[in-house]
Parts: structure tokens; C-alpha cells; sequence
């Protein structure tokens, strides 16, 4: 699978993207989710549960202090903030393998602090940094026909 850039020009777009990429995914994926804060990481996955047919993807929120949020669609959505994880193990009693499956998408934000826990999983990885004011860059891997995003 190759990877693509993508550049986004506003938080409208960036949702676009993530809603496209949520039409896309099959059951059984982690997408994991790095770069800094404001990059727009949470939009894009407000994007991917609309793509998947979440309920209310506007009350997709990051969940920095609960750590997990679950929301419905085509599959279960497991949305994972690892910002205030401090160690993998922490990242592995969350029971983060018991969420991947046939019927569900892993979605984790700040994917590179628990990176170790990560090896061996089937992972999308999508890179976002600032690129301007209003402006991300997006570096997505691992994404079958991810070129069908740049139309």
C-alpha cells in the first residue's frame, strides 16, 4: 500500500477527507493518528465516524480525560486518546485488544506515544501538521486506493 500527501485548506475539508477515508475502512482497522496539538486530529476523526455512519459525528469529541469514547455506525467505534497515557502498559490495561475486531474500528489520536503496543497491528497511520494558518498537511500510509482521496 502506498502513501499519499494530502493537503487540507480548512476545517471543512479536513472532515471531508476523514469522512471519505471512513467510507472506506473495513471492519478490523486501527488508525492511528499523530501529530501536534491543532493539527486538526480530532476533526479528521469526526470526519471518519461520519464516514462510518456514526449517529451524531458532531458530538464526536477527543476523550483526553475518559480515554476511550465508544459510538455507533456500520461497526463499533472505539476512539482512544493516548495524550495522557505515560507508559504502554497504561495504553494495554486499557484492554485495547479486546476493541479490535471484525465489527469495529480502532481509532487512536497521539498513536506514537503507545507505538510499541502497536507492532503487529493491520494500522492505518495519518501524520496531520500545520501548514499555515488555516492549512494541514496529511501523510496517510497504509490505506487501500488512498490515492482516491486527492480527488
Amino acid at each position: 500500500m502506498s502513501s499519499i500527501q494530502i493537503i487540507s485548506d480548512s476545517v471543512e475539508r479536513t472532515f471531508e477527507i476523514g469522512k471519505r477515508i471512513g467510507e472506506m475502512l473495513e471492519g478490523g482497522k486501527v488508525v492511528c493518528l499523530t501529530g501536534p496539538l491543532g493539527s486538526g486530529k480530532t476533526t479528521l476523526i469526526k470526519g471518519i465516524a461520519s464516514g462510518l455512519g456514526a449517529d451524531k459525528p458532531s458530538q464526536v469529541n477527543s476523550p483526553t480525560f475518559v480515554i476511550v469514547n465508544e459510538y455507533q455506525g456500520r461497526v463499533n467505534i472505539f476512539h482512544i486518546d493516548a495524550y495522557r497515557i505515560n507508559k504502554v502498559s497504561e495504553f494495554e490495561a486499557l484492554g485495547f485488544e479486546e476493541f479490535i475486531g471484525p465489527e469495529s474500528i480502532v481509532l487512536i489520536e497521539w498513536a506514537d506515544k503507545v507505538a510499541q503496543a502497536l507492532k503487529g497491528q493491520d494500522c492505518i497511520y495519518i501524520d496531520m501538521q500545520h501548514n499555515g494558518q488555516a492549512s494541514r498537511k496529511m501523510g496517510i500510509s497504509g490505506l487501500k486506493n488512498a490515492q482516491t482521496l486527492k480527488s
